[in-house]
């Protein structure tokens, strides 16, 4: 499936306005590619319940929005080091929060536009 990809800046801005129109809080923790970028979403509400989103690759050639990681209130660090090690190994990613409850609503309501 061969469609127009939204660049990732205007994503990761519409995201976070959408985000803060909400009540909520959105930021971008780590700029990527402008154009090209991909997407590492992390979801919390007040800072916890951490889980982190990125569009993997699927069968039928779409990508689709997957919980990759999700915060261990244990050991909140292992967390952050996922995150630390995925910036690490793609410097075109951008690393974004969003702060809000049920944070998974705003990319999954985008999933077919990815």
């Amino acid at each position: 499936m061969d469609e127009a990809r939204l660049p990732a800046h205007l994503e990761v801005s519409g995201l976070i306005r959408a985000v803060d129109a909400a009540g909520g809080f959105g930021t971008v923790i780590a700029k990527g590619e402008r154009d090209a970028g991909t997407l590492l979403v992390i979801c919390c509400e007040k800072g916890t319940n951490a889980a982190a989103f990125e569009r993997m690759p699927q069968a039928d050639g779409t990508r689709r929005w997957t919980r990759v990681k999700v915060q261990d209130p244990e050991n909140p660090n292992e967390f952050t080091a996922y995150c630390e090690r995925r910036r690490a190994q793609d410097p075109d990613l951008w690393v974004i929060e969003l702060d809000i409850a049920n944070a998974e609503r705003f990319i999954l309501a985008n999933e077919t536009k990815g």
